[in-house]
């Protein structure tokens, strides 16, 4: 019974993680639903395993979820000409890995309204706002990130 609930946990880390990446893919991101699904569903599983599993020092494992999620983090990021491009894809994932962490700790309503606001967050196109501010239009080519 204990491994239905634990399946419920990843169940919507996997949910919460591929509504985000969804939301990523529509507006031509890279990184879409299985990137953000898998991230938070292995972050929920690898939480779970460390409070069931290891007992005592639950807190090494999260620390390295942290630094795995660092790696693939950077593995996003890349300059182009003058600019840096993956930034967001990068701070998305690392977003949706603690959200995954929250969910596998049974932080069920933290996780969905975290998850709302950064899917807020996600939808708001900085390039449109400073386009009604007075700066420069952005062009199709700076909508591209990795």
């Amino acid at each position: 019974m204990a491994e239905l609930v634990y399946l419920f946990r990843i169940v919507l880390a996997l949910v919460l993680g591929g509504i985000l990446g969804w939301q990523r893919e529509n507006w031509g991101k890279s990184a879409g639903p299985r990137t953000y699904a898998l991230v938070a569903g292995g972050s929920a599983l690898f939480t779970i395993l460390s409070v069931v599993a290891f007992g005592a020092d639950t807190a090494r494992v999260a620390s390295q979820i942290v630094v795995g999620i660092g790696f693939l983090g950077a593995g996003t990021i890349l300059h182009k000409e003058n600019r840096v491009e993956g930034l967001t894809t990068a701070a998305g994932l690392w977003m949706v890995a603690a959200i995954g962490m929250a969910v596998g700790l049974k932080f069920y309503i933290l996780s969905s309204v975290v998850s709302l606001l950064v899917l807020l967050i996600f939808m708001i196109n900085d390039k449109k706002l400073k386009s009604r501010k007075g700066f420069q239009p952005a062009s199709a080519e700076d909508d591209a990130e990795m």
